[in-house]
């Protein structure tokens, strides 16, 4: 059965960190609320929520896809890139100790989650502002043992990878060329958002279905188009600051225990 990591929005949400947006305010109770639904959006697709209280002086807990990968066989425990983020990770490692054996990334290699995209064997890493290439290079090291290749891809523009790019099928990823070129991705199709819907590439599948923002109905239109199962959902508080649908989650199946 798979299980969702997620953590309740902190009420400091309104002061986190911000790359690519301006500062707008957040209405703390509405994305409470979005937040809510969209554990349910999971549950409904057959998740076990594993729920984390909110952190009321980690304003960007809520994203809790950044400080952690997880694979059949093992777990990492990033570092993102944010110095203000770094005391996220202790509590979702001491949860995620009870399903994988750990990895750490150590300082001053620096790793989001939102720049990792596992396609098969493949793992592309987004070379960002929040993510360096020694970062990258102990994932690299890390997963060489369970037959899993690190490769690393350039992104600009935004702030993570999967700002740019995420996968709606098992060959099909939806893709903003401008902060990311189509040629890295070798083997897979290519799916493009919709020119004016520049932020519309965030997305997770879950299974066969895609859970997705309401606030890009032109590109819902194009997965619609491709027989691409959507499930909406609306995270507009949440987009404020910076946040999408990819980074509300760690996603990880509950079968593999740690050994």
């Amino acid at each position: 059965m798979p299980a969702a990591l997620t953590r309740a929005v902190s009420p400091a949400i309104g002061c986190g960190e911000l790359t690519h947006l301006s500062r707008v305010e957040i209405d703390y109770a509405r994305a409470c609320a979005q937040h809510a639904a969209y554990e349910r959006a999971l549950a409904d697709l057959g998740c076990e929520i594993v729920g984390l209280p909110a952190e009321p002086d980690l304003p960007d807990s809520v994203f809790v896809e950044d400080v952690a990968l997880v694979l059949d066989d093992i777990a990492v425990i990033l570092r993102p890139g944010a110095a203000s983020r770094q005391a996220e990770t202790p509590s979702v490692a001491k949860v995620l100790a009870d399903y994988r054996e750990l990895a750490l990334i150590g300082a001053p290699g620096t790793l989001d989650g939102g720049d990792i995209l596992r396609a098969g064997t493949s793992v592309y890493v987004g070379c960002s502002e929040r993510s360096n290439h020694i970062g990258i290079g102990q994932l690299a090291s890390v997963l060489v043992p369970f037959g899993l290749r690190v490769i690393p891809v350039s992104v600009s523009g935004c702030l993570h990878l999967k700002s740019a790019v995420a996968r709606v099928s098992p060959d099909t990823l939806l893709l903003n060329r401008q902060w990311v070129d189509p040629a890295q991705f070798r083997g897979m199709r290519v799916l493009d958002v919709d020119p004016g819907e520049p932020h519309a590439a965030n997305a997770l599948l879950l299974g066969e279905t895609v859970i997705y923002p309401a606030s890009h109905p032109r590109t819902r239109e194009r997965l619609d188009t491709r027989g691409i199962a959507v499930q909406t959902v609306d995270v507009s508080e949440l987009e404020k600051a910076e946040g999408a649908v990819t980074c509300c989650s760690i996603i990880f199946e509950t079968a593999v225990r740690a050994r």
